[in-house]
């Protein structure tokens, strides 16, 4: 409960002694080019995979000859945009973005650069780790986005190669009884998860102590936490969101 309190306390510093617009708008866009920019590409291979093998084992799983083979890609469909595209792509941006975040606030604190700005009057907290919350908000959506759609094109590859689905009956599954508010709650999903990510590992960087042995262990306590945060609120949004 200490944690959680000093937690909370750190989020209401974010908001109080704050920099002007135009400086946080630099700060934004370059955290946001760190965030997004340089993780699609990451994003995009993981999700391909993932919507490949993803396809492979409904189509292994469904054997059944009553059940049409659209069946499978609305399976895939499914999947993807409730689950592989904003979890899973959480917990590969914790382990990329999360974990880099408490290192260089970590290695900030150790050198002493988080001091320094503390001496000269500016709110060290709202200017560093602010931004990097802010564009995590904006680009972890967006890459969800991205992680949702190459998974539903790798699983278009692997069916249509293998002959296990046609193109027809692929697209057909795909528009087959759908929910828009799927894409809703995906999106919840990834605001949500994007926050806990970037607040609570600026939160673990931000208070290391020690020397450069402390800032693993923080880099691995910050990880480590942002993976269960979004496992449970997952759920929690779940039966609060989309059970009926």
């Amino acid at each position: 409960m200490k944690g959680f309190g000093q937690y909370m306390i750190f989020l209401g510093s974010l908001v109080v002694r704050r920099e002007s617009f135009k400086t946080y708008y630099r700060l934004v866009m370059e955290e946001s080019v760190l965030i997004g920019v340089k993780s699609i590409g990451l994003v995009a291979l993981v999700a391909t995979f993932i919507g490949a093998v993803t396809t492979v084992q409904t189509a292994y799983n469904l054997v059944s000859p009553l059940i049409p083979r659209y069946m499978i890609a609305n399976v895939v469909r499914e999947m993807t945009v409730l689950e592989l595209a904003p979890t899973i792509m959480a917990i590969i941006y914790a382990g990329k973005v999360g974990s880099s975040m408490a290192g260089g606030l970590g290695t900030m604190r150790i050198t002493e650069q988080i001091d320094a700005l503390e001496v000269m009057g500016i709110n060290s907290a709202s200017y560093l780790v602010l931004p990097k919350i802010v564009a995590s908000l904006l680009m972890y959506p967006l890459l969800v986005i991205v992680a949702g759609a190459c998974a539903l094109f790798g699983g278009y590859l692997v069916a249509t190669i293998s002959g296990m689905v046609t193109p027809t009956d692929y697209a057909y599954g795909l528009r087959f009884y759908f929910d828009s508010y799927a894409i809703t709650f995906a999106l919840i999903k990834s605001f949500v998860f994007a926050f806990l990510i970037s607040s609570i590992s600026s939160f673990k960087g931000y208070f290391t102590q020690g020397g450069a042995l402390e800032v693993g262990i923080a880099t691995t306590a910050a990880v480590t936490a942002s993976i269960i945060a979004v496992l449970l609120s997952d759920y929690l949004l779940a039966q609060l969101l989309y059970v009926r």
